[in-house]
């Protein structure tokens, strides 16, 4: 009985490890900017993809929740942190669809299977990422109106960068995945 006790106990700590490593990793790849018009492009996406393939969708929207949380209470973790405010000010700032996005896409790509089919892998990466944006689309819309050009201000001007992230991701699926074994 204290054997499986302690199993649990471990594997619970190996958890959390992973989910504090995961929300670093996040927190630095969003500090990692190319100047793009409007806002700097991070590599968080392609890392929100990463940890959904290594990760799974359970560990992986705990992590993507931990890392949201920290911002949340006012750790600079997000891009545009501190310069552009912390916490709450900033998370429900113009930017939140995209991080409750984070949420959706870190779900649908830890949950997909992956196989040898490169295809397949980039159209469900492509499927994940989609909704980091539809979801961001949709609350920019609600902030600063629908009579806005939406689209090309919170979509368009990232698309080609986008698509280069999910290649890197669809070609890295087999070494991302040894992750997984660690579990």
């Amino acid at each position: 009985m204290e054997l499986v006790k302690n199993l649990k106990q471990s594997k619970l700590t190996k958890y959390v490890f992973f989910a504090l490593l995961g929300s670093i990793t996040l927190a630095i790849s969003s500090k990692i900017k190319i100047p793009f018009y409007p806002v700097p492009m991070t590599m968080q996406t392609l890392v929100i993809l990463m940890i959904g393939i290594s990760f799974g969708w359970k560990l992986g929207l705990a992590t993507v929740s931990l890392y949201l949380f920290e911002g949340m209470i006012g750790l600079p973790v997000f891009s545009g942190t501190p310069e552009k405010g912390i916490g709450l000010i900033y998370f429900t700032g113009p930017t939140m669809g995209y991080l409750l996005g984070f949420l959706v896409a870190v779900y649908i790509s830890g949950k997909f299977v992956y196989d040898n089919n490169l295809l397949k892998n980039f159209l469900k990466l492509l499927l994940a990422t989609s909704f980091i944006y539809i979801l961001g689309i949709a609350w920019l819309g609600n902030l600063i109106g629908w009579d806005k050009p939406i689209f090309q201000l919170g979509a368009q001007p990232f698309l080609l960068a986008e698509l280069f992230k999910i290649l890197i991701a669809t070609f890295a699926i087999n070494q991302i995945k040894k992750i997984r074994k660690l579990f």
